[in-house]
């Protein structure tokens, strides 16, 4: 579903603040898989992420999504086969519109515009059954703005308009981040249900590796641009995150540091 073939990607490339986000870096994700990466600060986590969606064009390398080359996309192209969550919960959703109307331009991505109702009411219907199973009530608060939402119930509804027209691939970019614990907890099983139900491609990143090892069924670390671990199987099944952390030092030569990692 996904071939990442030796991308690159260098911020300020020629200046004094030149950085090498981005190293050469291979990646290949077949169709339903659940990946999830971890890496420190600096790692090129989200500049991967943004590079597969097109907000950073890469400086060499080839980008094939379902046998599509999407290396020289734009980004509005690539967005009607992706599903995006982000670590703000203010983003992917508009907060002075409904409930009922942000559900409506999601569930219109990639369909042909024309002169008729925005939402019908099997539209309706579909919304109120899909909002219940996520089971925060929100299926009774249709006319309600986003704005009103928690951080939380925001965060879970921007996970169901990135799914709700099935994405070629899901990029969660430390959705849970910015959530207390137990409503971060809430999110990430609701993503795992999601994720299995609809069978998606999916690469999620997290800075906690507890739940790195726990979700999914592959786990690639990240370090200075480069993919340093890529673990799965029943070498995967037997890991810890105290063996994870060994690993990594053997294979980067470096100590772990990053205290937001190593305290989750």
């Amino acid at each position: 579903m996904l071939t990442i073939s030796n991308i690159s990607k260098i911020f300020g490339q020629g200046t004094t603040n030149e950085n090498l986000a981005i190293d050469d870096l291979s990646l290949t994700l077949e169709d339903g898989e659940f990946v999830t990466i971890i890496g420190g600060n600096g790692a090129g986590k989200t500049t991967l992420l943004n590079c597969i969606a097109g907000v950073c064009a890469i400086d060499k390398g080839k980008i094939m999504l379902d046998s599509m080359n999407v290396t020289f996309w734009p980004e509005y192209k690539r967005s009607r086969y992706l599903g995006r969550v982000f670590q703000n919960p203010l983003l992917g959703t508009a907060f002075d519109m409904t409930i009922e109307e942000n559900l409506a331009i999601a569930y219109a991505k990639g369909k042909p515009r024309g002169l008729r109702p925005g939402i019908g009411k099997a539209d309706a219907k579909m919304f109120r059954e899909c909002l219940a199973e996520l089971q925060l009530g929100l299926e009774d608060r249709m006319g309600n703005k986003v704005g009103l939402l928690s951080g939380g119930q925001r965060q879970a509804l921007t996970l169901l308009m990135a799914t709700i027209v099935k994405p070629k691939l899901l990029l969660l970019d430390e959705h849970t981040a910015a959530l207390d614990p137990s409503i971060a907890k809430k999110v990430l099983q609701l993503t795992r249900d999601i994720v299995a139900e609809h069978k998606l491609c999916t690469l999620m990143v997290t800075h906690n590796m507890k739940a790195a090892l726990e979700f999914g069924s592959r786990t690639i670390m990240m370090h200075q641009g480069k993919i340093m671990l890529d673990i799965k199987g029943q070498e995967r099944e037997n890991m810890t995150v105290e063996r994870l952390i060994e690993q990594f030092g053997h294979q980067s030569g470096t100590e772990l540091d990053n205290d937001r990692m190593l305290l989750s």
